[in-house]
């Protein structure tokens, strides 16, 4: 997807036909009413689409399907790290159609009116997707994002280094491992949740001012114990491939792409509870081409497109996407595996997290 957030994956692509580039606005304010559905959401979109997305999202192997299905559209993307940095540049004047949700990040882009609700209608497989009632997916009634991928977020090990069973979180702090520790580092939620669990609270999303005090108290006190704090996918290969950091929170699909480059690492779902993100796309509320929004998105909610998500480690949402993924990769597809997650949510007191986050960072 987060999630990172993972940056998703770290790749960056230009084709003639891919920019990375949004234009300034004209000075439009845009429209949080329902976009309408298209009348025919099958026929091939013409004119452009803007896309606005982590970078995962919109490489060539789930791009260029899309191109060969509408020959006359012209697209343009620009990718992101965080839904707060796509928030920002789009109240500063970026131009989208489409733009990518995380629903533990959504809420700068809902407290500025940047979406506008879905007609669920006009989403071909909406009935069909994992995820469609997951908390956030829907605000004030309305329908804001369509889920595309969904991950769990737990341990991954370096197995040449670390022979002993690691089954938690809780190991990531152990001092056997210090100076060979990583965190992830790119927003507050990850690293917070994580040491909220650590600390025994059960549900880390909605931890009150005192719960989150002794959290932020935990992570000063333990944050020479890290090597780094990672922001990206490729952040965190590096520290594995460099032999610096052994064991590191992380996600399946990170510890997937880490093993196809020949790095003898494992993906551990930790026992205090995996956390887990959900993203998919959205429509701004400046969107000018509504209806090759609405067929990007659906082509990304295709079974084709799903089973691509699949085999690169993620959690699929259209399920009938499971019997085009490589046997291998099913385990980790399956959106069964998420039935006893922990579900990263925005939380209530977010403005403190950051604040706690800052802290962390900067103590020593």
């Amino acid at each position: 997807m987060k999630h990172t957030r993972f940056n998703r994956l770290g790749l960056v692509f230009t084709t003639a036909l891919a920019s990375a580039v949004l234009v300034a606005c004209g000075g439009d304010s845009g429209t949080t009413d329902v976009a309408p559905a298209p009348s025919d959401p099958d026929a091939p979109a013409t004119g452009t689409v803007r896309v606005f997305a982590y970078e995962d999202s919109v490489t060539p192997e789930m791009m260029d399907p899309f191109q060969a299905q509408n020959p006359d559209l012209e697209i343009k993307t620009a990718t992101f790290d965080s839904n707060s940095e796509a928030a920002a540049k789009l109240a500063g004047g970026f131009e989208a159609d489409v733009v990518e949700v995380c629903l533990d990040e959504a809420e700068p882009l809902l407290r500025r009116g940047l979406l506008r609700p879905l007609d669920t209608a006009g989403v071909t497989d909406w009935q069909e997707l994992a995820f469609n009632d997951s908390e956030g997916v829907r605000q004030d009634g309305g329908v804001i994002m369509v889920p595309l991928s969904a991950g769990p977020h737990g341990v991954i090990v370096n197995t040449d280094e670390i022979t002993r069973d690691v089954t938690s979180y809780a190991d990531i702090f152990d001092s056997e491992f210090e100076g060979r520790a990583a965190l992830e580092g790119d927003y507050a939620l990850p690293p917070i949740a994580v040491s909220a669990l650590v600390k025994g609270i059960e549900d880390p999303m909605n931890m009150d001012e005192e719960q989150l005090a002794e959290v932020s108290d935990f992570m000063n006190e333990n944050r020479d114990h890290f090597r780094a704090l990672w922001r990206s996918d490729s952040d965190l290969v590096n520290l594995f491939k460099s032999g610096e950091v052994v064991i590191s929170d992380g996600n399946s699909g990170q510890a997937k792409r880490m093993k196809e480059a020949g790095l003898p690492v494992k993906w551990i779902a930790p026992e205090e509870g995996t956390l887990s993100w959900v993203c998919g796309f959205g429509i701004t509320s400046k969107a000018e081409n509504l209806d090759a929004a609405y067929r990007l998105i659906n082509w990304q909610a295709s079974a084709k497109a799903q089973a691509i998500r699949g085999k690169n480690g993620y959690v699929v949402t259209n399920p009938a996407a499971m019997p085009l993924i490589p046997e291998a990769d099913r385990a980790t597809a399956d959106p069964s595996a998420l039935d006893d997650a922990i579900p990263e949510t925005y939380p209530p007191l977010y403005d403190e997290w950051v604040r706690a986050f800052e802290e962390f960072q900067t103590s020593s």
